[in-house]
This record gives structure tokens, C-alpha cells and sequence, in this order.
């Protein structure tokens, strides 16, 4: 608990600011924001320097300015239209409680490996039946796929049930376990954060599937590969449901 105390003290110390009606999409667009921003940039310079290009999975498709844009449109809207009204229903509904104590540093470790194996297996069967449901796939996921060859900023190009459905996998999921809001900021953190890197494009030295050993997390190119080929590779994460599955493909 002592080595969190003095993070979750800083935190503590903006207390209007947690508890506002408008931090938690505040919260959550700054930091897709400042996730997408180091594979933008490498994205501008990995066509020009050949020791950053040997990473890009699909090296022959970049993506441009005209690309990014609608994705960044979009997901403003998404967030100041769709997003910020939810959360100032669930903030009324369930205002923020700042507890004195910061949790322990094994039970947040827990906690958010919990919160995203839950995650992971939610996002795989609503995945799976939005494959395999043709009018599901046309109505509502078909807007993700747009982009064969993934990129940071296509990670939330998604329609409005999509966006909302997986906000709510990912947001409930604290609750159900009573994580402590140190926590749920973490998991929400880590989210974002791996699901961008699934998007990026890229299969860098310290990806995270690199760090997770058997093959246990599938990562960026388990991802990519989904994009291109449609029809295997679903949960967002782990490879564990894909192999029970049969839909696993090795990336």
C-alpha cells in the first residue's frame, strides 16, 4: 500500500476534478490521445527510415493524413456526443467515492489481470457472434473493418453500438469485482493502452506480446492478422479462447 500512498495522496489532492461530471471523458480521451501519438509519429517516420520500417507488419500500407482525420473526427464526436452524456448518467447514478487509503499493490495486480481476462473473453463471444451473424457484422461492425491494414487511430474507428457495447464490457467490470478507484483507473489505463497497441501496426521489440511468454498473449500481430484476413484471431488480447475455439491463426 505505501509504495501506491503517495500516487493515490496526488490524486486525491485534485478531488474536484475526479469527481467532476466531466473528468471521466476527459480522462478517457487524453489518454487514447496520448497512446495513439508515438505510433502516429512513427507512422510519418517509418516511411522514411528504413530501421523503423523492418517493425511495420503490413510495410507496404501506411496511413495517411486524409486517413487519420476522420478517425480523430470521429472519435471527438464520439466522445462529446455519446460518451459524456453516459458518464454523466453513471456520475449521478454512482458518484465517485475517494477513499483515504490507497489499495495494495497485489490486489490492484490482480484486480486489473481479472478485469481484463474478463474483458477479453466479453469482447471474443460479442466478437465471434458479430463474425458469424451476417447482419450484425453489416449493421454494426462492418465500420471497424474499413481499414485492412490497422493504425493507433483506427483502434476506436467504430460504430456507435460497438463503441458503447465494449465501454460497457470494460467499465462493468470494475464494479462487479468493488475495485477500489486507484484500480479502475489502472485497468482503464492498461485498456486503452493495449488496445491501441493491437491496432498500431507495428511488432516492436518490447510489444507486449513479446513479454508475455507461451504465446499466451497474442498482441499486435495476432490482431493485424484479423484485420486482414476476417475470419480468425477474435479475442482482442489472450489466445487462449481462439485456440478452444478453433479459430486461432498463428500471425
Amino acid at each position: 500500500r505505501l509504495c501506491l500512498q503517495s500516487l493515490w495522496d496526488f490524486i486525491t489532492d485534485k478531488e474536484p476534478l475526479i469527481k467532476s461530471p466531466f473528468f471521466p471523458v476527459l480522462f478517457s480521451f487524453a489518454a487514447y490521445m496520448a497512446f495513439c501519438l508515438p505510433y502516429i509519429a512513427l507512422d510519418f517516420l517509418s516511411t522514411r527510415l528504413p530501421n523503423l520500417r523492418k517493425y511495420k507488419i503490413q510495410p507496404q500500407n501506411y496511413p495517411t493524413l486524409e486517413m487519420m482525420m476522420p478517425c480523430i473526427i470521429q472519435s471527438v464526436i464520439h466522445h462529446v456526443v455519446l460518451i459524456f452524456p453516459v458518464t454523466f448518467l453513471h456520475w449521478c447514478w454512482r458518484p465517485m467515492n475517494l477513499p483515504a487509503l490507497a489499495p495494495e499493490l497485489p490486489v490492484v495486480l490482480l484486480e486489473v489481470g481479472v478485469c481484463l481476462l474478463l474483458f477479453d473473453f466479453e469482447y471474443f463471444l460479442w466478437h465471434l457472434l458479430h463474425h458469424k451473424v451476417p447482419w450484425l457484422y453489416k449493421t454494426f461492425h462492418k465500420v471497424h473493418h474499413k481499414h485492412v491494414s490497422t493504425f493507433a487511430l483506427s483502434t476506436q474507428y467504430s460504430s456507435v453500438w460497438e463503441l458503447l457495447s465494449l465501454g460497457f464490457f470494460a467499465a462493468i467490470n470494475p464494479v462487479l469485482l468493488g475495485c477500489h478507484p486507484l484500480t479502475e483507473m489502472i485497468f482503464f489505463l492498461v485498456n486503452i493502452w493495449l488496445s491501441v497497441e493491437d491496432h498500431s501496426g507495428y511488432d516492436l521489440p518490447w510489444s507486449t506480446h513479446r513479454l508475455v511468454p507461451f504465446g499466451l498473449y497474442g498482441g499486435a500481430p495476432h490482431h493485424d492478422l484479423h484485420h486482414l484476413k476476417f475470419r480468425s484471431n477474435y479475442a482482442p488480447y489472450f489466445t487462449h479462447w481462439d485456440k478452444l475455439f478453433g479459430t486461432f491463426t498463428e500471425s
